[in-house]
Order: structure tokens, then sequence, then C-alpha cells
């Protein structure tokens, strides 16, 4: 059974890190459209299925939050838009690489954080890790006099967002279905304004582009759910092992499909980041195993 369970929670998993690896392509076939409204019809569409889905699996109760929460759900929905935003803007300027080096940059970014905020002990090899990927970024400071910032936002917004929500320990769905909802007023002004001053894109291009604004609801809730289904069914662990294929695919797509630029200074600082991924999650795995030896030993 437990077998089994993995099984399925591996499918899962690859199915949500794959989904968000092609995203790219999906965005890039809105590049006409502006990364406001594109970001826009995201938070709308994303409510309308959303809650569609809590409606369907009678789980409507699980919107119900302590006041207290209210503030701190509005701040990692700010953070949610603003990641969300980079991410559209980037892919359809053709910053794709960009993008990957972003989510490449993230888990190490919020293994900083949590060390910062959560008074987590860093070991050792962590602290290498870390070093060289700092490296790596100050490399494309120093030799090329560019800081990558569409990637450092998109790594620290998301390294915030993912440290707010751990403590907040919302339901998935019903927790993205709060953050959109607490964004939607937001969004509906902005739909206003855009069609007021005649740049709005929706129902005025063709069917191809108003079904792809739609669909941007799916292309949110659908690998966030595969991502909840498979976090039930794997260690932490074993789903980290699996965050590496996004931003993967994400590259090679920019690099082999578009044609985006991979120079020299781009592959130090991915080399330097891949490099401190390996450390961090050999060290980590040597790590949670001989933790799993330790436990038996320690209940006889």
């Amino acid at each position: 059974m437990f077998e089994k369970q993995s099984v399925q929670g591996a499918y899962f998993a690859l199915a949500a890190y794959s989904f968000w690896g092609f995203a790219p392509i999906y965005f890039k076939g809105l590049d006409h459209v502006s990364a406001p409204e594109i970001l826009i019809q995201r938070v709308i569409w994303s409510v309308v299925l959303l809650l569609g889905i809590l409606t369907y699996t009678g789980q409507l109760n699980a919107l119900r939050i302590e006041r207290r929460k209210i503030a701190i759900l509005f701040v990692s929905a700010s953070l949610l838009s603003v990641n969300w935003l980079i991410f559209i803007y980037a892919i359809i300027n053709n910053n794709i690489v960009e993008t990957s080096l972003g989510y490449f940059i993230n888990p190490l970014v919020s293994v900083f954080l949590g060390m910062i905020f959560l008074r987590e002990r860093l070991r050792p090899i962590q602290w290498i890790a870390i070093t060289i990927a700092a490296a790596g970024i100050s490399f494309q400071l120093v030799f090329f006099d560019n800081i990558p910032w569409l990637a450092l936002t998109l790594a620290f917004s998301f390294g915030f967002y993912g440290l707010i929500r751990k403590n907040l320990q919302l339901h998935p769905v019903a927790g993205l279905a709060l953050e959109t909802l607490m964004v939607l007023p937001f969004a509906l002004i902005g739909l206003v304004w855009l069609y007021q001053t005649g740049d709005m894109m929706f129902l005025e291009v063709d069917l191809t582009t108003d079904v792809l604004l739609i669909a941007a609801g799916i292309v949110t809730s659908f690998p966030l759910l595969c991502f909840a289904a498979a976090v039930t069914r794997l260690s932490l662990t074993t789903i980290g092992m699996f965050q590496y294929l996004a931003p993967t695919l994400s590259l090679i797509i920019a690099v082999m499909i578009y044609g985006e630029s991979f120079d020299f200074g781009l592959q130090v600082t991915f080399s330097c980041i891949w490099l401190a991924l390996i450390l961090f999650t050999i060290e980590s795995l040597h790590f949670h195993r001989r933790l799993a030896k330790q436990l038996p030993a320690a209940k006889h």
C-alpha cells in the first residue's frame, strides 16, 4: 500500500513540475497581451475555477480563517501577485532563461530565509552551497555589470511567500482561493481601466487569445492540485528532488525552442547554482538518512 502511494505521489509530482516547466510555452502564446492583463485574467479565472473546485468537493468551509491571519494572507497574496507578474513579464519579453535561474536559486533562498527568520541553523555544507550560489550571482555583477533582477525577484518573492504560507498552515486550494479573492478587487479595477483606455485584448483580438486567457485558471490550478496530491504521498525530501525538473525544462525550452542566449556569463552563474544545489541535495539526503537510522536506535 505504501509503495503504491509512493508511485502515485511520484506521478503527481512529475505532472506538477512538468506542467510548470512547460508553462512558458503557454505564456509565449500570449506575448501579444500585456503582462498586467495576463495577470488580471489569471486572477479572475483562477478565482472562478478554485471556487468551483471547492464547491464541487464540498470544501467551501475551508475558506474560513481567523481574523488575525487576514493581514498576513494579504501580504502572501501580494507576494504571489508580484511573482506571477514578474514571471509573465520575463517570459513574454524573452527572458525565460532568467526565470529558470530564479527557480533554481529559490531552494537556496528558502534555506537562507529559514536561517534569518526561523533561526534554523545551517550545517557547514549548506553554508558552502549558499556561498557558491552567491559567488555565481556576484560574477554577473562584477564581470558583466549586470544583476539578474528578474531571477532574484522571482526567487525572493516566492521564498518569502513560502515562508509566510508555511506559518499560516492553510488548505492548499482554499489558501490560493483566498489569496486570489483578496487581489480580485484590484484585478477588476485593472480590467475596467484597460477597457476604458482601449488596451484590453480579451474579447478584442481573436478566439484563440480569449481561450488562452480563460485557460489561465487551469494553468494556475492544475499543477497546484497535482502538487497537493504529491505532498500527501511523498516525503518533503523526495518532493525536493522533483522541484529542479521545472526550471530545467524551462531552460531547455528557452534555449532550444526560442533561441534565447546562454552566454559565458550565464553559463558560469548557472554552473555555480547547479554545483550549490548538488552539494545541498547530497548533504540533505545524507543528513535525513543518518537521522532515520538514529530514530529507531533512540526508541530502543
